[in-house]
């Protein structure tokens, strides 16, 4: 790695972690949104967002596979987009938290395809930024 380029990733980083981090305060703060439905507990049966049990539990979601997680009966629809092994990224929570329907929809290519969740979050790149940080530490 020449100098330069170190230099340069060194400037980026100083740029997005910033960034980074006021998304994950952000998405906490509009996570309070989802918690009527869903909790955060983590392995170990602490709970991080005491919640609803409407929703599953999302603690681990960011990595895990679609549609299951434990203890939650989910739709036909979610459990046949996990059905091939697609796990949850933040670009896919962020899209399916916008409209989850159209979501389902579009992933299951079944018209007939429904999401037992009402709830739209227009922009959810801060929740998935924040969820992505409810996991084990590595």
């Amino acid at each position: 790695m020449t100098k330069i380029s170190l230099i340069a990733g060194l400037a980026l980083a100083a740029f997005t972690l910033p960034a980074l981090a006021d998304a994950v305060e952000d998405g906490a703060n509009d996570f309070k949104k989802c918690k009527a439905c869903h909790s955060i507990i983590d392995n170990d049966g602490k709970a991080i967002v005491k919640g609803g049990k409407t929703g599953p539990n999302l603690y681990g979601v960011v990595g895990r596979q679609v549609g299951t997680a434990a203890d939650f009966k989910y739709s036909e629809f979610l459990i046949a987009v996990g059905a091939d092994g697609t796990v949850w990224d933040e670009a896919m929570i962020t899209a399916y938290i916008a409209d989850p329907t159209v979501w389902l929809k579009d992933k299951t290519g079944n018209d007939a395809a429904k999401s037992a969740m009402a709830f739209k979050l227009k922009d959810g790149a801060n929740v998935a930024a924040y969820l992505a940080t409810m996991k084990p530490a590595q």
